[in-house]
This record gives C-alpha cells, structure tokens and sequence, in this order.
C-alpha cells in the first residue's frame, strides 16, 4: 500500500513539473510565439476602435501587458507615441530611439513599418536591456501599421 501511494506522488509531481503539466510555472519573459498571438490581439482591437485600443494598451494592467511583452503604438505621421507602458516615451518620436551603440533602432522600426503594407506584420531586431537591467540584448519586435497607427509587441531573444 506504501508502495502504491508513494508511486502515485511520484507520477503526479513528475505530470506536474512536466512541460505540458498543468502546475508548469510560466517562463520569466513572453515568447516569440505569445509575443506574435498579442500583436494580433492588438491589431484586432485597433480595427475595431483605435481609441479604445490605446486606452487598452495604456491600462497600468490587462490583458495587453504579460511579464515583459506590451503593445506599443505611435502615430505613423508624426512617429510620437501614444501607447506605451514607460511614461517617459509617451510623446517621445520613435525615431529617436537609439541602441546602446548608437544605433537608430527607432528610425529602423518607422522605416521598416512604413515600406510594409497596412496590416502587414513585419519584424524588427535591434538590441535592448532586459527590465531592470541595463545592458543590451537581441530583441525583436512584431509591428504593423493599422490607419494611423503603427503598434508592436516585442520579445527577447
């Protein structure tokens, strides 16, 4: 009887840890796959009302903000955002975000979006801190344009 209790613990920790288990804990940082599932959430909500989508994907929680992914939006005339979870960005053009070396990722994603049709979803790499920290790795982001606005959700590599 011992035997078979301690067999039945053992077979229900190894089902939980286990990938697919159901008590598996999520990973530290979003994935590539769930980074692209909530850019295209974010595309859905922007057709159906660009207003509120950005009040959405400026809500301080919800279902647009998932450990480190987040949609940001910035107006693809004037390249000033309108969505994002850092305060400091808000009104800030995206083309003048620069990577650590100097590099013009911002003007690359304002480029990139805008050779690509609307609705299109492209992709774009540059390289940027992991939250709380500070020095840079590969990141790359989903970014379509929607009417007036261009918004993407981005992830770690």
């Amino acid at each position: 009887m011992l035997r078979t209790l301690i067999a039945a613990a053992v077979s229900s920790a190894a089902l939980a840890l286990g990938a697919g288990g159901a008590f598996a804990q999520k990973a530290q940082f979003g994935t590539a796959a769930e980074a692209k599932v909530m850019e295209e959430r974010a595309i859905l909500e922007l057709k159906a009302s660009e207003t509120a989508a950005l009040a959405k994907f400026n809500a301080p929680s919800g279902e647009f903000k998932d450990r480190d992914l987040y949609v940001f939006c910035y107006n693809t005339a004037t390249g000033l955002f309108n969505a994002h979870p850092n305060p400091a960005l808000m009104g800030k053009d995206v083309r003048t975000l620069k990577e650590k070396d100097g590099s013009p990722f911002g003007q690359k994603i304002f480029d990139t979006v805008n050779a690509a049709a609307e609705g299109t979803i492209v992709t774009v790499g540059y390289n940027f801190p992991k939250p709380n920290t500070t020095n840079p790795v590969p990141k790359e982001s989903f970014v379509a344009k929607i009417g007036n606005e261009a918004c993407g959700v981005g992830y770690y590599k």
